[in-house]
């Protein structure tokens, strides 16, 4: 008989405290001061201005992880957190870090209240400035690998004008019109993310292509003129009902042959794969109070109510992909 033992069970149960090791390990900047040349535990404590003692339980728990490596008394940075968390020119996921442990992390406390109840409460209303600036970079480091991918796997030459509505901070948009000069865009945003957005963009040569109109897509007009829409991570913080209501009221306002894009962690009809989503359905359940992932065949159901053609899911970077949809 095979011996059955709790070990997978632990692992999962400590993943916490790998997480955490992680965001302090980003925060205090072992890996930007490893970037140039490795370091014993003394020499890194001093980089990073703090005790010795201390330094070496953070650093050996990231090489017990492995996040770094330690050829004798000398840490070093692994390949792909030289990549990815010191600095290096290319995609940054510190703001990530960031926005995990300081909006996430603390939100997640909160997760058995919301399972129970059957809703959560929404954290927007509550942000901070500096909140909403930790939320914006956060989610714009998360989802770059798929902006980046979008304009490679949908062909926008054939639109003059993209509407982004509920865009952020303008990161879906900037690969679009840095692959298609011709194409001239408008993000559609509540004022506290426009405010992010505007100064993401200020120094992009692309900043004269966007048009960051602040608004609720709920309960004001949105802008005209566009024959293709995004709605990029979006749907995931909201309830079936209110991704129904959005959606027709977007194919209202679209003339015939519009494109409307849906960019999301789709899910299997099992809603059990990809995995990345399954859990990260806890995220938007706590932080929107009302979201989580969606499946495919869900948002198909959502289109034919609403009156969309729905044309195919091609997949983006990770767990991420969009469906395609035109206005009948």
């Amino acid at each position: 008989m095979p011996v059955i033992t709790p070990e997978a069970i632990m692992r999962i149960a400590m993943g916490f405290m790998a997480a955490k090791h992680l965001f302090v390990a980003t925060a205090i900047g072992i890996f930007e001061k490893l970037a140039d040349v490795p370091a014993t535990p003394d020499e890194l404590a001093a980089r990073c201005g703090i005790p010795v003692r201390t330094l070496r339980i953070s650093a050996d728990a990231m090489v017990s992880l492995g996040l770094l490596e330690r050829d004798g008394e000398r840490y070093r940075n692994t390949a792909v957190t030289a990549a990815y968390l010191a600095g290096a020119v290319g995609p940054d996921l510190r703001p990530a870090m960031r926005f995990l442990d300081r909006i996430s992390y603390p939100t997640w406390m909160s997760l058995e209240e919301a399972v129970r109840r059957g809703e959560g409460q929404s954290h927007f209303d509550r942000f901070t400035e500096e909140d909403q600036q930790i939320f914006s970079a956060g989610v714009e480091a998360i989802t770059a690998g798929m902006a980046t991918a979008l304009p490679e796997v949908y062909d926008f030459s054939p639109h003059r004008q993209v509407l982004d509505v509920g865009g952020g901070t303008g990161s879906f948009l900037l690969p679009l019109l840095r692959r298609y000069p011709a194409l001239q865009a408008t993000l559609f945003e509540l004022p506290g993310a426009c405010t992010v957005a505007r100064q993401r963009l200020a120094d992009k040569p692309e900043r004269d292509r966007v048009a960051v109109v602040e608004g609720n897509f709920f309960t004001d007009p949105l802008p005209d003129g566009h024959d293709v829409m995004i709605v990029a991570n979006t749907l995931h913080v909201l309830s079936v009902d209110s991704n129904l209501a959005l959606l027709d009221k977007m194919h209202r306002h679209a003339a015939a042959g519009t494109r409307l894009l849906l960019v999301d962690w789709w899910m299997d009809p099992t809603r059990t794969q990809p995995t990345a989503a399954a859990l990260i359905s806890g995220e938007f359940l706590v932080v929107s109070g009302e979201g989580r992932a969606y499946a495919e065949v869900e948002a198909d159901a959502w289109l034919k109510q609403t009156g969309w053609r729905k044309l195919d899911l091609r997949s983006l970077a990770g767990a991420g992909g969009v469906i395609v949809a035109e206005a009948a």
